[in-house]
């Protein structure tokens, strides 16, 4: 079976293929992929036939074709957008394709072909907040989730003027069969802290869903109603040492496949989160921090569960680690030049 990795350099307007050795996790790289527009957020297919990316200078979506034998990309499609694209996720059949819009304050879903083309208009383009973060439908498919960061208004990250995000969860019901959204009730899940929920995950098995609280430097976990898809939170985590106090956001969230283990990078501390996740009850453990690249904006575990790939988008390089199966400690492995501001890291394997 090949491994293949994917990394979008939003500043060199190219996307970089690797192929990853599944024992070692050895970077082998391809050839690059033009992607003008500035790339950034991407997903993958279910079936893995396709890796999508959104353009955020140019305000477009893109599908590719992946070569199984290479990883290469070939475009099969470039779609133009209201707004930039922060986030992209597919349904879990494959059939559409969900965008959120950090500053367009929207969320879109687009018909994805049978080649895995994007429809050229969207079904669904919703105006939700401002500093919607991310979309994705849960395991059912039949919810999803819209989280909204809180902006401040002296945050480097944030220009002045910036609009506030409303720093709250969206719930939508989801119909696999038309792409339709509609509210969910109630509609917002209000965070009782300022957190800021950015991206997400879902527990493997288990009715839980994980949020990395880009404000909170932390996680929250919620338990969702299997019948009416709705969260309510049960437990929020730091992803801080204790004593750190100077600034830091989170950025994104992930868990292995097997369950175990969950990660989050520290924006500021720059360093990977850690933690352990109770078989039956989905508490968070902390197990501590990893140094990692500076600014991490971007990282992926293999679909193993085996290795962890952080990028730095300020230092343009790209950091790798195995997994300890059984801590879920992370040991660095190697370190690689990427390129500038890589700002999506995504990995598939192919032929299995």
């Amino acid at each position: 079976m090949a491994y293949y990795m994917y990394v979008s350099l939003q500043d060199d307007d190219k996307i970089l293929n690797y192929a990853m050795d599944p024992g070692t996790g050895k970077l082998t790289p391809g050839a690059d992929i033009p992607a003008a527009g500035g790339p950034s957020a991407s997903a993958i297919s279910p079936d893995r036939s396709t890796f999508y990316v959104g353009l955020r200078n140019s305000q477009e979506l893109c599908s590719y074709r992946i070569d199984p034998n290479t990883g290469g990309l070939t475009q099969t499609s470039k779609v133009p957008v209201e707004a930039s694209p922060t986030f992209l996720s597919t349904d879990r059949n494959g059939k559409f394709l969900l965008s959120a819009y950090y500053q367009g304050a929207h969320v879109a879903v687009h018909h994805i072909g049978d080649d895995g083309s994007v429809g050229d208009k969207p079904i669904v383009w919703l105006e939700t907040a401002p500093a919607a973060h991310a979309i994705q439908t849960d395991r059912s498919n039949r919810f999803a989730f819209v989280p909204h960061i809180a902006r401040m208004n002296d945050s480097v990250m944030n220009p002045p003027g910036d609009k506030l995000g409303p720093n709250v969860i969206f719930q939508f019901r989801f119909d696999e069969k038309t792409g339709e959204l509609t509210p969910n009730s109630p509609l917002k899940v209000e965070q009782q802290e300022f957190l800021g929920p950015r991206h997400f995950c879902f527990h493997p098995t288990l009715d839980v869903v994980y949020f990395s609280d880009e404000q909170g430097g932390s996680v929250t976990a919620y338990r969702q109603d299997a019948l009416t898809g709705t969260l309510t939170a049960f437990q929020t985590i730091t992803t801080l040492p204790d004593g750190f106090s100077g600034r830091n956001t989170c950025s994104q969230i992930q868990i292995t496949p097997s369950g175990k283990f969950l990660y989050v990078p520290n924006r500021g501390h720059n360093s990977i989160a850690g933690f352990s996740v109770d078989a039956s009850s989905g508490q968070l453990t902390g197990i501590g921090q990893t140094p990692t690249e500076s600014v991490p904006s971007a990282f992926s575990l293999d679909p193993d569960g085996n290795f962890l790939f952080a990028a730095g988008s300020e230092s343009d390089r790209l950091a790798s680690y195995r997994i300890n199966s059984s801590t879920g400690a992370l040991t660095p492995i190697e370190t690689y030049s990427a390129g500038k501001r890589p700002m999506g890291v995504l990995i598939t394997n192919q032929g299995g």
